[in-house]
């Protein structure tokens, strides 16, 4: 499987974070960091528990999976400015591209699809839109219901997790 994401550098991670924690950035530790060295990724536990995550799978027309890849940066670099995106790429199996993305909260993800919309709705002239779940705490997901009806999507409720 390719998987495409955004590449942060440790050093923007690190900045960014300590200007959430109010901490000078000199002073600023990280407790749970994984680094992917070979993949040059930084992974970090900074997610909150109420961050929602979206999970839509597609199924490219025939003959047109590497026109649906090359579209994929797009995504990724138009997401790359939202404030409220935590994690976004894309996972390839064949001919079905799943989309990995997770957002702070409901906000986040209505803000997402409505910047990414007209690049969506030009993708989906080449794949279909096969199932989509969206996973998270019950109060998220509640504020998602109304306006994502339309995507007839499955809800998975969090309802116990480590922390």
């Amino acid at each position: 499987m390719r998987k495409l994401c955004r590449v942060r550098s440790l050093n923007q991670l690190h900045k960014e974070n300590a200007v959430r924690a109010g901490a000078p950035q000199s002073q600023f530790r990280w407790p749970n960091q994984i680094i992917d060295t070979f993949a040059r990724e930084a992974y970090v536990s900074i997610m909150r528990p109420n961050f929602v995550s979206l999970h839509p799978y597609f199924k490219v027309h025939p003959g047109k999976l590497e026109t649906f890849k090359a579209s994929l940066p797009a995504f990724v670099d138009k997401t790359a400015a939202e404030k409220k995106n935590l994690f976004y790429g894309f996972t390839i199996n064949g001919t079905e591209v799943f989309c990995r993305e997770g957002y702070t909260d409901a906000e986040g993800v209505l803000a997402h699809l409505d910047n990414v919309g007209a690049l969506l709705a030009e993708a989906l002239k080449i794949a279909d839109l096969t199932r989509v779940e969206l996973h998270g705490v019950a109060e998220e997901l509640d504020k998602l219901k109304g306006p994502l009806a339309h995507l007839n999507p499955a809800w998975f409720v969090v309802e116990r997790e480590r922390r």
